[in-house]
């Protein structure tokens, strides 16, 4: 039960700071700007990494989760735990944020929803390549299911600035599909949400062969 609420609150945390950047940019003008949003989803996962990742690895997202099942990392009986934590925090951080901002927060762009500038199959590729350096990143600092070290949360957090930095302009830079439903259901509103699903999803299992076949001549010891 203690790595399930960290997973909660952890997630809760990421969508808070995330897309209430987001939310914030909308409703000041433009004064958090792109590069502040950037910024505050990389400080946030970088800082949860350090509150949660000795409690429950700090997935924070269900493509990681999912991920590190397949790579034997975690048991498959954890999955819908995490995941289902994971979908609750964000949804209660939308909800949140849609509370405090009422009557400014009334589509899926004013709630920090993520949505295709250009065609949907574009974004799909882009979420994919994302979530698959990412979880490369992932698998390389963590310790079995858990990312926790000196480095993983700068390494991890890094890696979600700069991707949020090039990328969202174009898909959103999800990479995670509880971060992606949580607007989307608060906003009623699901255009192109199987992008956010699918793209995560697919980027983070195809790293796990990719990073097992990397390491399979030395040992992945991180995977012990």
């Amino acid at each position: 039960m203690n790595r399930l609420l960290a997973e909660l609150l952890g997630t809760f945390c990421l969508v808070f700071a995330g897309t209430g950047a987001i939310v914030v940019n909308h409703v000041s003008g433009g004064a958090v700007t792109h590069v502040g949003v950037a910024l505050t989803f990389g400080l946030i996962v970088m800082a949860m990494i350090y509150t949660f990742g000795d409690i429950s690895g700090a997935h924070l997202n269900p493509a990681v989760t999912v991920a590190f099942a397949l790579a034997k990392r975690l048991p498959w009986r954890d999955v819908g735990g995490y995941v289902l934590s994971q979908i609750l925090g964000a949804i209660a951080a939308s909800t949140l944020l849609a509370v405090i901002f009422a009557g400014q927060v009334n589509s899926l762009a004013t709630a920090g929803g993520t949505i295709p500038a250009g065609a949907a199959w574009q974004s799909l590729v882009l979420e994919t390549v994302l979530t698959f350096m990412l979880m490369l990143v992932i698998l390389a600092v963590s310790s079995g299911p858990k990312e926790r070290g000196m480095m993983a949360g700068v390494a991890v957090g890094g890696v979600v600035g700069l991707e949020a930095l090039f990328a969202g302009p174009i898909s959103g830079a999800s990479m995670n599909p509880a971060r992606s439903l949580s607007p989307a259901v608060v906003s009623m509103s699901f255009a192109h949400l199987w992008v956010y699903l699918a793209g995560p999803m697919l980027g983070a299992a195809l790293a796990v062969p990719v990073w097992s076949k990397l390491t399979s001549g030395r040992g992945d010891r991180r995977s012990t």
